[in-house]
């Protein structure tokens, strides 16, 4: 049950933001940022953490879950750290997810022989 609850709230996710797309004129990147900025305020407002319980990688998985990801670690930092944490956070709660994207991401290049669009 948990992977269909996963599959139907992340697509719920995925068709929201393809409506969003489509019925807007906003660009792919602004929509992305939209969402990184969305979990992160999700998270500080204390949503996102129940919505992850009931839903698992359907929400922890796209954009929103990276946003969320990001504010625990500035928030964990900031409490460590103090001024310094805002900084520092992000990118070391990060890290490991961004670097699995660039690494599978040129290996995949490597694979595929991509071209650039004309």
């Amino acid at each position: 049950m948990d992977y269909i609850k996963a599959f139907l709230i992340g697509g719920l996710i995925c068709a929201a933001v393809q409506i969003l797309l489509d019925r807007t004129k906003l660009m792919p990147g602004r929509v992305m940022v939209l969402l990184v900025c969305t979990g992160a305020v999700l998270g500080f407002i204390g949503a996102y953490e129940p919505f992850v319980k009931f839903s698992g990688a359907g929400a922890s998985v796209p954009l929103l879950g990276f946003g969320n990801v990001l504010w625990k670690g500035v928030k964990e930092a900031v409490d460590k750290n103090g001024f310094l944490g805002i900084f520092l956070g992000g990118f070391k709660a990060s890290a490991a997810g961004i670097s699995a994207a660039l690494i599978f991401g040129y290996l995949a290049s490597l694979i595929f022989e991509p071209k650039m669009k004309k």
